[in-house]
């Protein structure tokens, strides 16, 4: 069976697209807490390593799982995303002097040690900044061909948008799903809020103040936003239009449901990231949103993952 290292793990969204295209995943690393218990819980099969990734070298990882097929990973998008405020003007300060940037240099470091036969880096369309500086730094770690490939989620049968790039060493470019997923069709089915039936199904509490508010938007409007990156303006507190997929699902983004006057619960975004509702969130509210926001969604995980398979299996 083809075998998996998942560097900046989260709670596993890209690996569990993975673990359905038929790869058995060895390990995964991350250094928050709650996100690397949720992992463990997802994927007992692995061994869930809480570690900071400068401190992660290929030598251990052999050591614990010997040399796997593919390498994956999602270093931190802030640094380079244009939603980030704190975001350094000059794109090579953002991979060199800030400290979460460089996470990248680490993620090719590792796959440098390891040489595995594929790797797959995610993250925001803005780290192609660098790209040159990029090419660069993989082809250090001995891979000279490496691809861009800019895949938007909502593609591949997630119900909410998500554009992001997979710097990989091989093209990657999966057939697309036949039509949108809507917010109505991923939220259909789940019992009501409270429901000990599905995992991560609580209400977060809401303000009276901030309820008679939610009550008078519509469908696609926000009740707040905040301010990116040179400027610009991003939405949050959306009230999602049940006919179109979700606008992009974050970290520190909560919706407001189609119908309801009310958020979203953890398990309903997670609904909009395409996890399935055995995928359990641990840790205290915030961090099991962040968890789902962080992630790659899982129906376009699976969809790399089968592009993947057929590359090897062709390979081998």
């Amino acid at each position: 069976m083809l075998s998996l290292v998942d560097l900046f793990s989260g709670a596993g969204g890209f690996a569990e697209g993975f673990r359905r295209a038929g790869f058995r995943v060895l390990l995964g690393v991350d250094n928050d807490p709650a996100a690397i218990r949720s992992y463990k819980a997802n994927f007992p099969e692995a061994i869930a390593l809480a570690m900071d990734i400068k401190e992660v070298t290929g030598a251990l990882i052999e050591r614990l799982v010997g040399r796997p097929d593919v390498v994956i990973g999602s270093p931190p998008c802030e640094p380079y995303t244009g939603a980030n405020p704190r975001r350094m003007k000059n794109p090579i300060d953002r991979l060199y002097q800030d400290p979460a940037g460089q996470l990248v240099l680490h993620f090719a470091r590792i796959v440098g040690e390891l040489k595995p036969k594929v790797f797959v880096m995610e993250n925001v369309p803005g780290i192609l900044d660098v790209k040159g500086e990029l090419r660069r730094i993989f082809a250090e770690a001995g891979y000279p061909e490496v691809y861009f490939n800019i895949l938007a989620a909502e593609d591949y049968g997630t119900p909410s948008h998500r554009l992001r790039v997979f710097i990989s060493n091989i093209r990657i470019k999966p057939r697309k799903h036949p039509r949108r997923i809507t917010v109505e069709e991923a939220l259909r089915g789940l019992p009501e809020p409270g429901s000990s039936d599905v995992l991560n199904h609580e209400l977060p509490p809401l303000s009276p103040r901030k309820a008679r508010r939610i009550a008078r938007l519509r469908w696609g409007q926000a009740l707040i936003y905040y301010e990116g990156a040179e400027g610009r303006r991003y939405p949050n507190l959306i009230r999602l239009d049940p006919r179109r997929h979700a606008p992009t699902v974050l970290g520190s983004s909560r919706f407001i449901h189609p119908y309801e006057d009310r958020f979203l619960t953890v398990r309903e975004q997670a609904r909009l990231m395409g996890f399935p509702d055995n995928h359990v969130f641990l840790g205290g509210k915030d961090e099991q949103y962040n968890q789902v926001g962080e992630a790659v969604p899982v129906p376009l995980a699976e969809a790399i993952a089968w592009e993947v398979r057929r590359f090897l299996e062709k390979e081998s």
